[in-house]
């Protein structure tokens, strides 16, 4: 049995050894000629983590993933506490610790553990066929590639997934622009072990711990889309946008540097009724474009990979194992997308008296009621 998995990033890698693991031969192609990881870090909740052990990829977690212990909201003018916390109990209840870490270092290690020279670069695909042979896929220097099935993980602006749908969804702008980026801890800035949000005017600004000593920061404000702003103008368009804002919020925007700072114009796809067609199935953000509200992008194709596996080593007939595969991803993957809609639009002041409401509730917050929240995402996953 041969599979083709188009795309080399977080899904298509760890659909890859997922295969591989399940004794299937398998041969991964990516369109770009050298992978730039699009943002600067991704979190990694515990259901992720987990996944990860089970692909055999865990140390990377431990290794890379940051120590963030604790969390807190903080009042976004005065920079008081609204609520703190223990993550302690979240990595009690679902057995993990969750890891954020840096997505070049992410990316480095999965293509390592793979083999930077299995994978074929410059790969752009055009057209995909399938017979009763197999599937055939061509790619737009001209050669092809056949196999029994193929995975098509090649992101949110997926080349194959209108092949599987029938049709080209559109992608639905979230309503607000994102900056992220890495920066050196400043505890005068945030604790260096503590998931830390500023949060008002239907903004936020971030900070979580990565490995080396430094910070994934995002700011995140509601925007029109299409605004011409790039990183020349990017300190002074946070300056202006965060006027007002604590003293530690100025000073990250002091400390950022603007050449390594990425701006992204957040979109979602409206959830999917199918992820397979024939012996083609969607995997990660092809199959399920999500805003990072939750924080489960990631995790939610390092499920994919699992579940891909696991029917594909339960059942060698290769259609009714992505049925099953199908069966089992699609309620999971579309909860995931709308609770991640949902938290985007209380977060960024859809119907600010939403907003307004919720940054009230935070200063009554134990944590309990997150951590609830967090635990049932988290252990809606494949592997509890």
């Amino acid at each position: 049995m041969k599979a083709i998995v188009i795309g080399a990033g977080i899904g298509g890698l760890s659909a890859a050894v997922a295969l591989k693991n399940a004794g299937i031969v398998c041969t991964v192609f990516e369109a770009v000629k050298e992978i730039k990881p699009v943002g600067a870090a991704i979190s990694v909740w515990p259901n992720g983590v987990k996944c990860m052990n089970h692909l055999g990829m865990g140390e990377m977690m431990e290794t890379y993933g940051g120590p963030m212990h604790e969390m807190a909201y903080c009042d976004y003018q005065r920079g008081d506490i609204l609520t703190q916390f223990s993550l302690a109990p979240l990595v009690a209840r679902t057995g993990g610790r969750p890891c954020p870490v840096s997505r070049t270092e992410l990316q480095r290690e999965m293509l390592d553990f793979w083999g930077r020279d299995a994978v074929q670069f410059g790969k752009r695909v055009t057209q995909v066929n399938e017979t009763a042979e197999g599937v055939t896929v061509h790619f737009m220097d001209g050669t092809t590639a056949q196999g029994d099935f193929l995975i098509a993980a090649d992101g949110s602006h997926s080349v194959l997934r209108p092949y599987v749908l029938g049709y080209t969804p559109e992608r639905r702008y979230a309503g607000y622009v994102n900056w992220n980026g890495l920066v050196e801890i400043d505890e005068t800035i945030a604790p260096a072990h503590q998931w830390t949000t500023f949060v008002g005017e239907g903004k936020r600004v971030s900070l979580m711990p990565v490995s080396g000593g430094r910070f994934y920061f995002f700011f995140d404000v509601p925007l029109p889309a299409g605004l011409a702003e790039d990183r020349s103008t990017l300190r002074a368009d946070l300056t202006r946008y965060f006027s007002g804002w604590a003293e530690p919020v100025q000073k990250l925007i002091a400390a950022l540097d603007p050449t390594t700072t990425n701006r992204i114009e957040i979109h979602d796809i409206d959830p999917f009724d199918s992820l397979v067609r024939g012996n083609v199935a969607l995997l990660g953000d092809a199959g399920h474009s999500t805003t990072p509200d939750i924080g489960q992008g990631g995790c939610a194709a390092m499920e994919d990979a699992v579940v891909l596996g696991d029917c594909l080593r339960e059942n060698h007939n290769i259609e009714l194992a992505l049925r099953q595969y199908e069966a089992l991803r699609c309620d999971r993957v579309r909860d995931l997308v709308l609770k991640a809609r949902k938290r985007c639009d209380i977060t960024h002041g859809k119907d600010m008296a939403l907003t307004q409401a919720w940054y009230k509730e935070l200063e009554a917050e134990t944590g309990e009621r997150i951590i609830n929240g967090l635990c049932d995402t988290i252990q809606g996953g494949p592997l509890g």
